[in-house]
């Protein structure tokens, strides 16, 4: 069970993060990257960040990228939340693959 903290704080990062991603993505044609879920850990040190992210094909690179970068989109993260949060937790990305699921399943519904 999440305390009211925890969900606040995994609200603002979901927006911050999603703002973040945002603006990259304009820069790169026909990729779209869009915050699915944020999860903090009980003592707010570590974050899982899920990514949906479009089209699905390039879904490992554009995630590959996204971690080498970490530390920067951090850094930014940090710049933004620096009067709500006294500590920026550490962020760990994965792809929310919850779309290509729900496609599936729909497909295997209609045969």
């Amino acid at each position: 069970m999440e305390t009211t903290r925890q969900s606040k704080i995994n609200r603002l990062l979901q927006k911050e993060l999603g703002e973040i991603f945002l603006a990259e993505t304009k820069k790169m044609a026909g990729t779209l990257v869009s915050v699915s879920i944020v999860r903090v850990s009980p003592d707010l040190s570590v974050a899982k960040v899920y990514l949906s992210i479009f089209p699905s094909d390039k879904a490992e690179t554009i995630l590959g990228a996204i971690k080498e970068s970490a530390k920067s989109i951090r850094y930014e993260l940090a710049g933004r939340v620096r009067f709500q949060l006294r500590k920026v937790p550490e962020l760990s990305f994965f792809i929310d693959d919850s779309l290509d699921y729900i496609d599936n399943i729909d497909t295997l519904l209609n045969k």
